[in-house]
């Protein structure tokens, strides 16, 4: 004995009920920018200030990229270095997945 069956336009209807549920769990890992000043650098971490009260921690990852003001490479980072930083909020912790290094500003 069956229920229930879906047929065409009832299938599309389901499927697009899926997708609409699915949708802002794909929307919640997309990339995220924070801009600021580096507070501090190491190999294993840098700790962004964006100078309105906020500091926030990034690592880096195997593909890391660097671009900008001559830098290649997350070694080439210096403190005071303003930087835009691109992660996914869903990453804890949070990756540097992209560092645009920006030109200098006053402070």
């Amino acid at each position: 004995m069956r229920i229930f069956t879906l047929r065409g336009p009832g299938r599309a209807l389901v499927l697009a009920a899926i997708i609409a549920l699915l949708a802002p769990t794909v929307a919640s890992a997309q990339m995220r920018e924070f801009t600021g000043r580096i507070d501090r650098v190491s190999k294993k971490k840098m700790i962004v200030d964006n100078r309105m009260g906020d500091k926030v921690s990034f690592v880096p990852i195997e593909t890391t990229e660097v671009t900008g003001e001559g830098k290649e490479k997350w070694k080439d980072l210096k403190k005071k270095d303003w930087v835009t930083v691109s992660w996914k909020f869903v990453d804890k912790p949070r990756k540097a997945y992209k560092v645009k290094v920006l030109p200098p500003r006053e402070d």
